[in-house]
């Protein structure tokens, strides 16, 4: 693949993680709050009351929430580093060089249907 292919992966990966963190992390940030001030955990539903859970269950998922979105901006970190240090141009053989220096005369080659001498 490409340098610049991973440069943009990184850069979407990093986005997604944050955007993760953006939108479903307020609903994980309240059972560490909820066992300190009041020892009991409560699972919310909007068509009915309340459910006591185990607190154990809800930092449980809290903690597997974090392992996701470090994973992914870890992987975006990954890739945009990868991309950065890539070779970009060093590797480029002679003969697929184009322009100045390069030998690219495959639109000459071609006969020009124009000219007639």
């Amino acid at each position: 693949m490409s340098d610049i292919r991973f440069t943009l992966i990184g850069v979407g990966l990093i986005f997604s993680g944050f955007l993760v963190l953006g939108v479903f992390g307020p609903d994980h940030s309240a059972p560490p709050i909820e066992a300190e001030e009041f020892e009991n955990c409560f699972e919310y539903f909007e068509d009915r009351p309340p459910v006591p859970v185990s607190c154990d269950v809800k930092f449980l998922d809290k903690t597997v929430f974090l392992a996701l979105v470090i994973t992914i901006l870890g992987s975006g970190i990954y890739s945009l580093i990868k991309g950065v240090r890539g070779r970009w141009d060093q590797d480029v053989k002679p003969e697929d060089m184009v322009g100045p220096g390069g030998k690219d005369t495959s639109k000459y080659d071609k006969p020009n249907s124009d000219a007639k001498d």
